[in-house]
């Protein structure tokens, strides 16, 4: 809900538990009034009425109070705009009226011929805010730094810190800390969003899983960006944040132009870390993420069996394995296309390889599908191969430096998507491709990050940065229209590029190419901080883990651990024995009996994963699925009990675990008292079901 007060200057936003307001002075400043609880129209009006704390010497009255900061004047917090104008730099704005239309609040500035427009937008309890510059002209405006918005937060004691670090493999990891003075930043260079940090921040004072107050943020860009957390003098706290790595320089508008920032997203729950999570998730499934109500199928996908080498002979082997044992989506990883028997030919060359697939990907589609599965393929359009087709037709075609060695990693180079004849020429050959056999899924990756990010012949070369992200949007957006029964996958040699953005163009994503599954709970852990178990893709592969750390572990507990999010499966399953097929089929049969409650149900994390046992809950309507894992068990000690979370304290709930118990259990207990899971020694795990009755 959306409501202004009579006088045109105090705006409050409205969700179901929360509120935001912000007001506009009677000198033209816009400064932030409250986020947090709901309150209500009036309640805003009294804050507007109380005056700003009498600056102090050396300080600015307005630091730690506007809502969006800009460059000039007054002020010595990060701006969160920065713009040059013919030799004259800063912002000096003032207010030109508001627009409200379905729900969405527009605050409008002008200064000189720049536009400024505010954009807010209340999706559950959170709020969606970005801007939109115009230059009016006639002078260009050369945009040193725009973010999407700056978040306030009330004055707290003992601030600390959520953020998600990691590397390749190891993405996702939960780091809290305390907030020190000045500034934190985290972000990406690497113009994409990176391995190193996901886009997003919490901070509490004293909450826990489930009590107390936590506000986060979080950004939809895929390419490289920034967030920064400063502590102010004053102890106020400010979060600004959005795409770009520095204030060199975004884009320069020439008259008439425009440009839009990504979307930052922010969100206030009273319910701990955990009610945080589960509205993030609420959020992302509702008004992210694309068809979110499908569910999600079982995948197999061919890498890890077989690497490079790979014919239609044995692709096909493999499908009627995977056919076996209840698998709905095949798909044939690197190596199909091109010169590919390597990763040093053939990437950019987006077709098949003849002396593999002789008559193209469709007679192998064809009888996957008549095995009753999906078919899907492996690509990575963003790079080129200097041994391939397309880079000797196009070495022009490449980011790169005039004068400058091409820096390779992976024997990779990147396109560079801002020009329009390497867009053109990518949608004609994925559009070529999918339309060439009955395709219904595919993963794309983007395997090394931008090192030369030159653009010879452009007047304004940093503009590459956002418009490259802006190109890969518009040709997945231009690829799903065109071909509405594909499903796409976003992977960057694992968990480097998943953002709002990218989800909300992509069924789901690829969380790591680390698939031990003790690893895996680490990263499942801090991933569901902010994204569903909905787009969460985790495989089962091989033991001993021969591709990280050749750590040896149960089925059981590689199953269970996998069945977290969307459950997939990686092994060379020529390799597994009878008794292994098996037994994967089973856990795959379970899967899909639980499969809607793990994909669409509010997640609680019991137990984080530090060593011993661990557990996550997922709740919808009437059903409840419960995921325990033991890594080991210490010294003989008997493990504890599960107390749940999100039941109803009066009803009693019948168990249907893995085991087929039947055991009927009171909510009260289970809430209180706890569930008994029967694991013990190493690498235990358990699926347990509760129905209420």
């Amino acid at each position: 809900m959306l409501e202004t007060a009579d006088d045109g200057r105090t705006w409050l936003l409205t969700g179901p538990t929360s509120g935001y307001a912000v007001h506009l002075t009677g000198r033209g400043e816009l400064l932030h009034l409250h986020w947090g609880p709901s309150i209500t129209l009036a309640d805003a009006k009294a804050l507007a009425a109380r005056p700003l704390p009498d600056a102090r010497p050396f300080e600015s009255p307005l630091d730690g109070h506007e809502e969006y900061p800009v460059e000039g004047g007054p002020r010595f917090v990060r701006p969160a705009l920065s713009v040059r104008t013919a030799g004259r730099r800063g912002t000096e704005w003032t207010f030109g009226g508001y627009r409200t239309e379905d729900g969405e609040l527009r605050l409008l500035f002008h200064d000189s011929g720049l536009d400024i427009t505010l954009h807010y937008r209340m999706r559950g309890d959170v709020v969606e805010r970005w801007v939109t510059l115009a230059n009016r002209g006639p002078e260009a405006v050369e945009v040193l730094r725009a973010d999407s918005a700056t978040w306030t937060l009330p004055d707290r004691e003992g601030w600390r810190l959520s953020q998600l670090h990691g590397r390749w493999a190891a993405e996702s990891r939960l780091a809290r800390t305390g907030l020190a003075h000045g500034e934190q930043v985290i972000g990406s260079r690497r113009g994409h969003t990176g391995h190193q940090h996901l886009p997003w921040v919490a901070l509490d004072t004293d909450a826990t899983e489930e009590h107390g107050e936590v506000y986060g943020c979080a950004l939809g860009w895929s390419g490289s960006w920034r967030i920064a957390v400063a502590r102010l003098p004053d102890a106020r706290v400010q979060i600004t944040g959005g795409a770009g790595h520095d204030d060199s320089g975004l884009l320069r508008l020439q008259d008439g132009e425009t440009y839009v920032t990504p979307v930052l997203a922010g969100l206030w729950s009273g319910s701990g870390h955990g009610g945080a999570s589960r509205a993030w998730h609420a959020y992302q499934r509702q008004y992210v993420v694309p068809d979110a109500a499908r569910d999600r199928p079982v995948l197999f996908n061919s890498w890890e069996a077989t690497g490079f080498d790979i014919s239609e002979e044995q692709q096909g082997a493999l499908a009627r394995r995977a056919a076996a044992i209840g698998v709905e989506l095949f798909v044939v990883d690197d190596g199909w296309f091109g010169a590919r028997t390597g990763d040093r030919a053939g990437l950019g060359d987006w077709w098949p390889n003849p002396d593999r697939f002789p008559g193209g990907l469709k007679p192998l589609a064809d009888q996957v599908h008549g095995l009753g599965m999906g078919f899907g393929i492996w690509v990575e359009p963003e790079m080129v191969n200097p041994d391939s087709d397309l880079y000797r037709a196009h070495p022009d075609w490449v980011q790169h430096q005039p004068g400058r060695t091409r820096t390779e990693f992976r024997n990779q180079l990147v396109l560079n998507l801002a020009r329009e004849d390497v867009r053109e020429h990518l949608w004609e050959r994925l559009d070529a491709l999918l339309s060439s056999a009955p395709i219904d899924y595919v993963k794309w990756d983007f395997n090394r990050s931008f090192t030369d990010p030159g653009w010879p012949g452009e007047p304004y070369p940093q503009r590459l940065w956002t418009d490259h992200v802006r190109a890969l949007y518009a040709l997945l957006d231009r690829l799903r229209a065109a071909h509405p029964g594909v499903a796409f996958e976003s992977c960057s040699g694992g968990g480097g590029r998943i953002d709002l953005g990218v989800l909300s163009r992509t069924d789901q994503v690829w969380t790591s190419d680390n698939t031990d599954p003790l690893d895996r709970l680490a990263i499942q852990h801090g991933f569901s901080q902010v994204h569903p178990a909905r787009v969460m893709a985790a495989w089962v592969t091989d033991s001993p883990n021969v591709q990280l750390n050749g750590r040896a572990s149960t089925l059981r507990f590689r199953f269970v651990s996998a069945m977290a999010g969307v459950l997939g499966v990686g092994g060379d399953l020529t390799r597994w024995t009878e008794e292994e097929l098996a037994e994967a089929r089973d856990w795959i049969a379970l899967y899909k009996e639980i499969r809607p409650v793990v994909q669409h149900g509010d997640l609680y994390r019991l137990r984080a994963p530090r060593g011993g046992l661990s557990a996550v809950q997922y709740v919808l309507g009437d059903d409840t699925v419960v995921l325990a894992l033991l890594q080991a068990q210490h010294h003989g000690e008997p493990v504890p009990a599960l107390r749940l979370r999100g039941l109803d304290p009066a009803a009693s709930y019948v168990c249907g675990d893995s085991g087929g118990s039947g055991e009927v259990h009171r909510g009260a207990v289970l809430l209180h008292h706890g569930l008994r899971t029967g694991l013990r020694g190493d690498f235990d795990a358990t699926v347990v079901r509760l129905r209420r009755v």
